[in-house]
C-alpha cells in the first residue's frame, strides 16, 4: 500500500497533456479544452508531434523536448505507445501520470506480457504513480485542476468521489452540478492497475479538504489493503460506499451451504459494514448519505420522534419507519403532559405529534422544544406540508436556530414545490440538510442509525472471551495434513468433529462403522437411542436422498435403517461411492433451535463465517449473517443479532432464552480456525443445536484446498506467533501484541500511572481514557500498526498489564510512528528497553526504514531509551518538543 508521489497526482506545478489535440470531440481536444478552462495556475504542456500551436500554447513534439520534467502526465495516446511514454517519462523524473487510454490488458508487448503490465513494469522502477489505464481522469477544483474528459467541471467542496466506472463519473459530474454540489476532489479509478482504492483511501484521510468520502465500487482485488485503509478513513470522516452488483448471483455452485449461502454481494456487505462504512443503494442516496453524515451530530439509539402539520404525512413517515426496521419513540408521561399543555386537545398524545393543519407559527415554536429534550427519542423529524396560517420561510428562519442547538439530530421534510423551496434554502444555509419526502427523510434517518451502529463496531470495546483453553493447533494439524497426503480434499465427519472439538466446540459423539455389523457395535458402546447416516464423500447433504435416521431406539431399527437406507441412495445416487456409516449418541434436547454456522471462501475478502437459521431447509430460509474473521464477542454478538433466528434464540413464552455467550464463542472459535488452518475451504456444522444449556454440533463437514496463502484473510488476525516469554526481575513476563479484550487491563493500567507520565505520553493532562481513546488503543490493525504490553499475573490472578510500546507505520512502509510507557512504579527496571527492543525487532522484520517519535524535552527517559539503541534526538520546530529517530536497515546494539 502506498500514497507516495500522490502530491504529484493532486498538486501538480506542471502538466504535459501527451495525446493532446484540435480534433473536434476527441478525447485530446477535449482534454485540453478543460485544462484551459478549468483555471490551473500551473504550466500546461501539450504534447504531439502533428501541432507546433496548441489553443494557444506551444505544443512539443515528444517528451524530451518538454522545458523540463512535468509533474503529471496525463497520456491518451495509442495503446502500444504506452510502455516506453511511461519509461520516457519515469527517466526523466516524472512522478505521476494518468492513463486514459482503454485497451491495453488485450494487447500483447514484447515477450508475451500485455501492455498493461509493461507499462506497470517501465513505472516501478522510477516510483511512477498510475491512475488508470482506461480512466476519465481527476478533477481538483480548489485548484481549476481538471485534468479530464469529463464534458463539464465541478465546484469546489468538501466532498471526495471515487469512481470506478467512467460513465457514472459524467452521469455525477452533470447531476452536481444542477444540485449545486462541490468536491474536494473527484477521481475515475479506471482499470486500477496501479493507484487504487486502498491507495486513495489512505491519501484521502489525510487530506484536509475531504469531509466525506464516497466511493462507486464494481469490485476489489487487494482486499486486505482496502479494508486496512478503509477503517482509518473511516475513523476520520464519512466513508460512503455504492456497491454495483447487488443482485449478483454469488457462490451459486458452492458444494456447501456455507457457499452457497454467503455470495459475493453479501461478503461485500459484511466488509463495508466490518470497516466503519455506510453502504447505500443508489447515486442519490450517495449524495444524500454524504450531506447527511456531515451534519450528523452523536447519535446514540434509533428512536425517533415526528412532529407534523398533517395526520397523513405522520402515517407516511411511520410506515417507512417501520419498514425500514426503525422504532418510534414512545412518548413518555411528562414528554405528553408538556406538549398537552401547548397543543389543542384534540391531538392524538401519541407519536407521530400531529400539531393540526390550522398551526400557527407560535404552536410549532412551543411543540418542538419538548420533543427535542425529551429523553425517550434519539432524533427528531420535522415534516412540514405548505399552510396558509404560516410562511414556510418564516417557519424555517425559526425552525433553524432551535435545530443548531438541539442536541439531537433534527431532519426535516417540506413537501412541495415553490411555496417551499425557499425554507429548504434556509436551512441549507443554515448546514441543516432537508428532504422532499417524508420517505427520504427517513431514509436519512437510517442511514445515520446504520452508519452509527457501524461505527459503534469499529470503535466497540468487546467484552471478556469466556475462559476456555487453548486451541489443539498441532492436532488439528496433524488431522489436515494427514487428510492431504492421503489425496482427500474432504475431512469425514468424525475427522471434521475432532477439528471442532480441538478448537473447544461441543460436539456429539460419533463413531465411523464400516458396515451394519460394525455400526451395531458402536451403537452398543454409545449408547441407544442413537443417530445414524450414511457417510459418502460425494452426499454433502445426507438428507437429501435420505441418508439420515434419528431417534433408533433398539438394534432391530437400527439395522432395519440401516438396510432401507443404503437400499435408497443405491437407486437415488449410483455413482456415490459409500464409506459405511456415522452412528451418533442421540441428542435430545427440544427446546434447542437448529442453527448454521460456517466459513466459507470468497475470491476476493478470503475466508467469512456465516450464521443463522440451520437444518434441512437452509437455503430455502436464507436467514444468514456474514463476517469477516478473526471476530470478538461485540462482532460475534452484532452478526447473531443480524439474523432472524436472534427473535427466537431471545427466548418466547415459555422457551427460555439460548446461551448467546456460546453461541458467540462457537464463532470466535470458527473464526480462529479459519485464520489458523490456511488449507480450509468450506466448513459447516449445520445443525449446531443451542438453547439455555449452550450449544453442540451434531454435523459437521470440512472441505481443504491444498496450497491456499496464508495472507488470504481480509484482516490481519491476532499474531500469536509474536508471543514471547521473558524472564524479568526474577519472574516471567509474557510479551505479546495487544487485543481488543485486554481494554479492561489497559483502562486499570492508565489509572495507575503518575499524572506527570500521563502528560509525558500524551503531551497534556488525561484524567481519563474515554471509551473510544481506549478503542483505539486496543483495537489495532495489525497490518499496519503493533502495540506490544508486557503483562503478568496480578495480585487477583488476572493478568495485569505492565507497560505497552506501539508504532504505526504509514501507507509506504518507510516510517513508523512510535510510543512507550511503563508503569510508574515499575520505571528503572530495564522494562522499558526491553519493550523497545521488541519493537524494533518487528518493525526491522517487515522492512520499515525507520522508527520516529515526538516527545516533550523535559522526557529524558526516553530520549536515553532511544539513544542507547543507537537513534537520534533533534530539536524540533515545536518548542519544548524534540524529535527522536531510529534507522532501522542496520542491527541495533542492545543497551549495555
Amino acid at each position: 500500500m502506498s500514497i507516495r508521489n500522490f502530491d504529484s497526482l493532486f498538486k501538480p506545478q506542471s502538466v504535459a497533456l501527451i495525446g493532446a489535440s484540435r480534433k473536434e470531440r476527441s478525447i485530446g481536444a477535449t482534454l485540453l479544452n478543460n485544462m484551459r478552462q478549468g483555471g490551473y495556475a500551473g504550466a500546461i504542456w501539450p504534447v504531439n508531434p502533428k501541432y507546433e500551436e496548441l489553443a494557444g500554447l506551444p505544443c512539443y513534439g515528444r517528451v524530451a523536448a518538454l522545458p523540463e520534467a512535468p509533474e503529471l502526465a496525463v497520456i491518451c495516446t495509442p495503446p502500444a505507445t504506452i510502455p516506453a511514454l511511461i519509461r520516457e517519462l519515469g527517466a526523466r523524473g516524472t512522478k505521476a501520470a494518468i492513463v486514459m487510454t482503454a485497451g491495453l490488458d488485450v494487447l500483447k508487448a514484447g515477450g508475451g506480457k500485455t501492455v498493461h503490465q509493461a507499462m506497470l513494469d517501465a513505472a516501478r522502477p522510477h516510483l511512477l504513480r498510475i491512475l488508470g489505464p482506461n480512466s476519465v481522469g481527476l478533477l481538483v477544483p480548489a485548484l481549476g485542476l481538471n485534468a479530464s474528459f469529463a464534458h463539464t467541471g465541478a465546484q469546489p467542496g468538501k466532498i471526495a468521489f471515487v469512481s470506478q466506472s467512467g460513465a457514472l463519473v459524467t452521469g455525477v459530474l452533470d447531476w452536481a452540478k444542477a444540485n449545486g454540489i462541490g468536491f474536494s476532489k473527484f477521481v475515475s479509478l479506471g482499470g486500477a492497475g496501479d493507484v487504487d482504492f486502498g491507495d486513495l483511501l489512505d491519501y484521502l484521510a489525510g487530506d484536509a479538504d475531504t469531509g466525506a468520502i464516497l466511493l462507486y465500487m464494481q469490485d476489489l482485488r487487494a482486499a486486505r489493503k482496502f479494508m486496512s485503509a478503509a477503517r482509518v478513513a473511516a475513523r476520520s470522516k464519512p466513508v460512503i460506499v455504492l456497491k454495483a452488483g447487488r443482485e449478483a448471483e454469488g457462490a451459486a455452485a458452492a458444494a456447501s451451504h456455507s457457499g452457497a449461502l454467503a455470495g459475493s454481494d453479501g461478503v461485500y456487505d459484511a466488509a463495508i459494514r466490518r470497516a466503519g462504512m455506510l453502504r447505500v443503494d443508489s447515486s442519490e442516496e450517495l449524495f444524500n448519505a454524504a450531506e447527511t453524515l456531515a451534519h450528523a451530530k452523536p447519535q446514540r439509539g434509533g428512536r425517533l420522534a415526528i412532529v407534523t402539520n398533517g395526520g397523513g404525512l405522520g402515517v407516511m413517515a411511520t410506515d417507512a419507519l417501520v419498514g425500514a426496521g426503525g422504532r418510534l419513540a414512545e412518548l413518555s408521561e411528562a414528554t405528553r403532559q408538556q406538549l398537552g399543555r401547548v397543543l389543542p386537545p384534540a391531538w392524538p398524545q401519541a407519536n407521530p405529534v400531529d400539531i393540526g393543519g390550522d398551526a400557527p407559527l407560535q404552536r410549532y415554536l412551543a411543540a418542538l422544544p419538548p420533543l427535542l429534550e425529551a429523553p425517550e427519542a434519539d432524533a427528531l423529524l420535522f415534516l412540514h406540508a405548505p399552510s396558509a396560517m404560516v410562511s414556510s420561510a418564516e417557519l424555517a428562519e425559526a425552525l433553524a436556530p432551535l435545530a443548531r442547538a438541539a442536541p439531537r439530530n433534527v431532519l426535516s421534510c417540506w413537501l412541495g414545490g415553490a411555496e417551499v423551496a425557499p425554507a429548504r434554502q434556509i436551512l441549507s444555509r443554515a448546514g441543516l440538510p432537508s428532504y422532499a419526502t417524508p420517505e427520504r427523510a427517513v431514509l436519512a434517518f437510517m442511514q445515520i442509525v446504520q452508519y452509527r451502529r457501524n461505527q459503534d463496531l469499529l470503535m466497540e470495546v468487546p467484552a471478556q472471551l469466556p475462559a476456555a483453553a487453548a486451541p489443539q493447533r498441532a492436532r488439528v494439524r496433524a488431522i489436515v495434513a494427514a487428510a492431504l497426503a492421503a489425496g482427500q480434499d474432504e475431512l469425514g465427519q468424525c475427522e471434521s468433529q475432532q477439528v471442532l472439538a480441538a478448537y473447544g466446540i461441543p460436539v456429539a459423539d460419533t463413531r465411523m462403522a464400516r458396515d451394519v455389523e460394525h455400526a451395531l457395535a458402536l451403537a452398543g458402546e454409545i449408547g441407544y437411542p442413537v443417530a445414524l447416516k450414511i457417510h459418502a464423500p460425494a452426499l454433502p447433504h445426507k438428507s437429501d436422498v435420505g441418508g439420515v435416521a434419528l431417534d433408533l431406539e433398539t438394534p432391530e431399527a437400527l439395522r432395519a435403517a440401516a438396510a432401507a437406507m443404503l437400499k435408497r441412495v443405491r437407486r437415488l445416487r449410483p455413482d456415490a461411492a459409500l464409506q459405511g456409516f456415522a452412528v451418533q449418541r442421540m441428542a435430545r434436547r427440544p427446546q434447542a433451535q437448529e442453527l448454521i454456522v460456517g466459513v466459507s471462501s470468497d475470491p476476493v475478502f478470503g475466508p467469512v463465517v456465516l450464521v443463522g437459521q440451520g437444518g434441512v431447509a437452509v437455503e430455502v430460509t436464507a436467514d444468514r449473517a456474514i463476517g469477516l474473521p478473526p471476530l470478538n464477542m461485540a462482532l460475534a454478538r452484532d452478526m447473531l443479532g443480524r439474523t432472524r433466528v436472534a427473535k427466537l434464540l431471545a427466548g418466547y413464552r415459555n422457551l427460555p432464552a439460548a446461551d448467546l455467550d456460546a453461541i458467540c464463542h462457537t464463532l470466535i472459535q470458527v473464526a480462529e480456525l479459519a485464520a489458523d488452518v490456511a488449507e480450509l475451504a468450506e466448513l459447516d456444522i449445520n445443525p449446531l443445536l443451542a438453547d439455555a444449556g449452550g450449544v453442540i454440533a451434531l454435523d459437521a463437514r470440512i472441505r481443504l484446498q491444498p496450497g491456499a496463502r496464508t495472507d488470504r484473510l481480509a484482516i490481519r488476525p491476532y499474531p500469536q506467533e509474536l508471543e514471547q516469554q521473558r524472564q524479568w526481575q526474577g519472574g516471567t513476563l509474557t510479551l505479546r501484541p495487544i487485543r481488543p479484550e485486554d481494554a479492561p487491563a489497559h483502562l486499570a493500567f492508565f489509572n495507575a500511572l503518575d499524572p506527570d507520565d500521563v502528560r509525558l505520553r500524551f503531551f497534556t493532562a488525561v484524567r481519563e481514557l474515554a471509551p473510544a481513546q481506549l478503542a483505539r488503543l486496543t483495537q489495532i490493525d495489525y497490518d499496519r500498526a503493533m502495540a506490544f504490553i508486557a503483562t503478568r499475573g496480578g495480585a487477583d490472578g488476572r493478568p495485569e498489564t505492565l507497560g505497552v510500546v506501539r508504532a504505526v507505520a504509514d501507507p509506504d512502509n518507510i516510517d513508523a510512528d512510535f510510543a512507550i510507557i511503563v508503569r510508574s512504579d515499575l520505571k528503572g527496571q530495564g522494562l522499558g528497553a526491553i519493550l523497545f527492543g521488541k519493537l524494533i525487532e518487528y518493525f526491522r522484520s517487515r522492512g520499515t526504514e525507520q522508527l520516529s517519535g515526538d516527545a516533550l524535552s523535559q522526557n529524558t527517559g526516553v530520549q536515553h531509551l532511544v539513544r542507547s539503541f543507537g537513534g537520534t534526538v533533534h530539536a524540533s520546530p515545536d518548542p519544548g518538543t524534540v524529535r527522536l529517530r531510529l534507522k532501522l536497515q542496520a542491527p541495533a546494539a542492545p543497551p549495555s
